[in-house]
């Protein structure tokens, strides 16, 4: 393909009104009139997810994952159909297509399916005809012809993965928001804008709780070297924030984000018999369960008996107590307790990799606003405290003075690498 080739995604409040949508045909024939290829990604119309999930739910208790994906996939098709209409109402030769007509192919994991392979044949060809493809995000086909869709943020994979499939120059996903910031700005003020975050980093960020972007849709830029770009759709004239490659040639900040995820709860079993086997009878079953337990901890052994405490997510914590507390009575511990009322505060940056201090100046901060640290995890380029939850504003706060993260680093070289061609899916 000889022209420029661009994805670009469009999440639910992007496309979220009638009066949205014609904002958005506009943008796309403004970048059209450039003479570059577009290929654009919609996510369905703010709310209409979770309308449609009431109405299944409000039919029956426990809908069969098949039908909720018939039903779900529905919102795409509708946003990528109107949009196609107000670009063709604009002279734009336009053509909406579903996940299947895309060509998307996935398993056969209803509500939560993973992306195996695209075939773009007829994409490549429409484009030839000099069309704009408006493909329904969220969404494919299984083996066996049923429609699958890929779990909330779906969209943000299916762009990265046509933008891959098709080799296209980088995958713009446009949201409510303006880039990636250093922190929530909902809960510090100070918090600054990104212009460059590294895969690493983004995924690390993704995995603490930054709702910017999905963690699949990053893992799968990474994999493939695709850059992403994340924009605001109601700015013009915004740069966003690009996630790439990390440049060697570059000093990286040793922090660049801040998260903080309140949706964290923590579950305590004491006295548990010190044995083998003891933390796989544990954990085998919250497996089984499909609840993920992140940080881990066990205390000092003491006469035979030790205490152990896990943290995960707030939603799973009703079934989790019910597991945990058939587990305690089979390996006879005394006492399984639950804290909701914990928030996980994670410190993030790939200049961590060749700084020193770092944790210490995260203990120091938090020590001298008097805030208790009661579990710590770490990795190469992150630090995550589990705090009260009370504390959670006045630690980020506190933490982004502490690193100075308000100021902007000097630029030592302002060139963005966001036009390496990746090899197709």
């Amino acid at each position: 393909m000889s022209k420029t080739l661009i994805v670009q995604k469009y999440g639910g409040t992007s496309v979220g009104t009638l009066e949205r949508i014609e904002c958005v045909a506009d943008r796309i024939v403004k970048l059209r009139k450039t003479g570059i290829d577009i290929v654009i990604v919609v996510s369905a119309m703010a709310g209409e997810t979770d309308k449609l999930l009431k109405m299944a739910r409000s039919l029956s208790k426990n809908p069969a994952r098949r039908e909720i994906d018939m039903l779900l996939s529905s919102g795409e098709r509708i946003s990528s159909a109107l949009l196609a209409l107000a670009l063709q109402s604009r002279g734009v030769p336009a053509l909406s297509m579903t996940g299947r007509q895309v060509g998307l192919q996935t398993d056969s994991t209803h509500t939560r399916a993973r992306i195996m392979s695209i075939d773009a044949q007829r994409a490549r060809k429409m484009l030839n005809e000099n069309y704009v493809i408006v493909v329904a995000g969220f969404q494919g086909v299984n083996a066996e012809g049923d429609v699958t869709t890929l779990g909330r943020g779906g969209s943000d994979t299916s762009a990265v993965a046509l933008a891959v499939a098709l080799g296209a120059r980088q995958c713009e996903i446009y949201t409510d928001v303006d880039g990636v910031y250093t922190a929530d700005p909902r809960l510090v003020p100070q918090a600054r804008r990104l212009d460059v975050v590294s895969y690493d980093e983004m995924l690390e960020m993704a995995s603490l709780g930054a709702k910017v972007l999905q963690i699949r849709c990053v893992e799968f830029a990474h994999k493939y070297q695709m850059p992403l770009l994340v924009k605001s759709s109601f700015k013009e004239g915004d740069e966003g924030t690009l996630i790439c490659e990390e440049d060697p040639k570059m000093e990286q900040p040793v922090v660049s984000g801040i998260m903080c995820d309140k949706n964290q709860a923590k579950i305590t079993l004491k006295e548990v018999p010190d044995q083998p086997g003891i933390a796989a009878n544990i954990f085998e079953p919250l497996a089984a369960a499909s609840i993920s337990v992140d940080m881990i901890i066990q205390n000092i052994s003491e006469q035979g008996h030790t205490d152990l405490s896990f943290t995960l997510a707030r939603e799973d914590l009703d079934e989790a107590m019910v597991i945990t507390k058939k587990v305690a009575k089979k390996i006879h511990a005394t006492k399984v307790s639950a804290d909701a009322k914990i928030a996980k505060l994670s410190i993030v940056g790939a200049g961590m990799r060749s700084h020193s201090g770092v944790a210490a100046q995260i203990f120091k901060t938090l020590s001298a606003h008097n805030i208790n640290i009661l579990m710590i995890s770490t990795s190469e380029i992150k630090v995550s405290c589990i705090i009260e939850q009370k504390n959670s504003k006045l630690a980020a706060n506190a933490l982004h003075d502490a690193f100075d993260m308000a100021s902007k680093p000097a630029k030592k070289n302002t060139k963005k690498k966001t036009t390496k061609k990746v090899s197709t899916a």
